[in-house]
């Protein structure tokens, strides 16, 4: 079977390869969206920290449904109400064979704040971490502005990097443009870099100082391929070994396919359209002075104009789950009244725009990435109709995912739709990085490109970050998330449902995250 013995068949697929020997266990995989970067504290978005965590390890690491476990830290202990002890692996070792020490610990926190240009910045996480020691070689102490208790779920995203291979004389060390040619690119994760050629293959192989469980993966090829329709072209003939979200309107040929696996897992990730708070006038409203998504009353008719049950049936398949919240029931801090998608009222639509003074209406354009998401431009297309049945008329400006991003940070946009995958559980990582106050310095608003601002939702979330108390702290959380669906802050649409493909034979525990980590593929036995 090709995922098990793989041969070189022909000089053009050498050259495919990058000209490396295909060795006896190859894993392909087909990516959906490459990462924008392979430094591991560049931004905080699924293609990269995929990555990332095949060839890094954190302290601390989630597993498929986002239970903490030990990683790098084989135990830890709080010793204060701000201060917890770290237990560091003493058989963990770089894959330069050098080994983890409380230094390379300290290091990778110091660097987080100086990585320039980050389109979401890795501050979101460590926001309330004043001081990272090292008692001993093996020893880390965190000291947190105040009782914090997220976090163990924080460190989870913070891979740990190698002081000795990314230090430099700038700032922040190596930088994310070494870093991207491999330079320096050194972890402890259970692969290690090989090559990579933006809009070509990432190569990786096997870790042979990793300190865990092996891969069974001599060499691991992420492939990117953004058109779905290729993908499962490329996995039906043997070309790839796993795909990332089959075509929705395949997924029941596949799973009826016994030359395929299907592996699903319940989502986190929600879909989403932001709108422009800030811009006077909006970029993307043409003929106005004003700012009308200012305006509460234009913002509720936006969102009671979308028909979300829709949108998850017909554009989705039914691969994902309408909804009103910005997390699932089951997770800390959703709110349950939410869950269900607010009521479509085009008529009720209209009458507020013409209370709020636009009686015909206004033209918007609504941003979207071009394959970045599961459907993501026929979403677009659709709300742009719906809008546009509401009196809203909405053109899409579709763009490939790095384009989409640099504008979306540079508020280019008075619409965008977009997605944020939770990978804390927790209802307060999300609203801190979509609703909070932008101020990346203090990871509020890495992601929020509407620029919403509340202060009322500020202080519910600072309060709710240093309450230990879980029920104190979810009615907190659950009192900021009402506080911003009732102010119409951000639209959720829906949780994507994430699916994976692969040969039979193959096997993978399905993530929450959505994370595609080679490590979790296994041949069935």
């Amino acid at each position: 079977m090709n995922f098990v013995k793989t041969r070189l068949a022909a000089s053009a697929a050498f050259i495919l390869l990058g000209a490396l020997p295909l060795s006896a266990a190859d894993l392909r995989i087909g990516i959906k969206s490459e990462p924008s970067s392979l430094d591991p504290q560049f931004h905080v978005l699924v293609p990269n920290m995929q990555v990332t965590f095949a060839m890094f390890d954190p302290l601390v690491m989630m597993d498929s449904k986002l239970v903490p476990r030990p990683a790098l830290a084989e135990s830890w202990k709080p010793v204060s109400d701000t201060e917890w002890e770290f237990a560091l692996r003493k058989d963990a070792k770089f894959s330069d064979g050098s080994p983890l020490t409380a230094d390379d610990v300290v290091f990778t926190f110091d660097r987080i704040p100086n990585v320039p240009n980050s389109p979401t910045a890795f501050t979101l996480f460590t926001r309330q971490i004043a001081k990272v020691e090292a008692i001993d070689a093996n020893t880390v102490r965190i000291t947190t502005k105040q009782p914090y208790p997220l976090l163990i779920t924080d460190l989870a995203n913070l891979p740990i990097m190698s002081k000795a291979a990314a230090s430099g004389p700038v700032a922040e060390g190596k930088t994310t443009v070494e870093l991207n040619r491999g330079e320096g690119l050194i972890g402890s994760g259970p692969f290690k870099f090989v090559s990579w050629q933006k809009g070509a293959d990432l190569v990786l192989e096997r870790n042979p100082n990793y300190w865990g469980k092996p891969a069974e993966w001599d060499r691991v090829i992420y492939r990117p391929m953004t058109n779905p329709a290729a993908r499962a072209a490329a996995l039906l003939s043997g070309d790839i070994d796993m795909m990332e979200d089959p075509p929705t309107a395949d997924l029941e040929q596949f799973k009826a396919n016994p030359k395929l696996t299907i592996a699903q897992a319940p989502g986190t990730r929600i879909v989403y359209i932001a709108l422009d708070q800030k811009g006077e006038p909006s970029p993307g409203i043409p003929g106005l002075d004003n700012n009308p998504l200012m305006d509460k009353r234009v913002r509720e008719a936006l969102s009671i104009s979308i028909d979300r049950k829709a949108i998850a049936e017909r554009v989705m398949g039914g691969v994902a789950v309408a909804t009103g919240d910005l997390l699932p029931a089951r997770m800390f801090g959703a709110v349950e009244a939410r869950q269900a998608p607010p009521v479509v009222d085009t008529a009720k639509a209209k009458s507020l725009l013409a209370e709020a003074g636009y009686p015909d209406g206004f033209q918007i354009t609504l941003g979207t990435p071009n394959g970045r998401y599961v459907n993501d431009v026929r979403i677009a297309q659709t709300v742009a109709a719906m809008w546009t049945r509401a009196g809203v008329k909405t053109e899409v400006a579709a763009s490939a995912p790095p384009v989409f991003f640099k504008s979306r940070d540079n508020f280019e946009f008075s619409a965008y739709l977009a997605a944020w995958g939770n990978s804390t559980g927790e209802m307060s990582t999300t609203l801190r990085s979509l609703v909070g106050t932008r101020d990346p310095s203090k990871g509020s608003g890495t992601s929020n490109g509407g620029r919403y601002s509340n202060p009322e939702l500020d202080a519910l979330l600072d309060k709710a970050s240093a309450t230990m108390d879980d029920n104190a702290r979810k009615a907190l959380l659950q009192k900021a998330d009402e506080l911003v669906a009732s102010d119409y802050g951000i639209l959720p649409l829906h949780f994507e449902v994430p699916v994976w493909a692969l040969s039979q034979g193959l096997t993978y525990e399905a993530r929450a995250d959505q994370y595609t980590l080679p490590q979790g593929v296994t041949t069935t036995k």
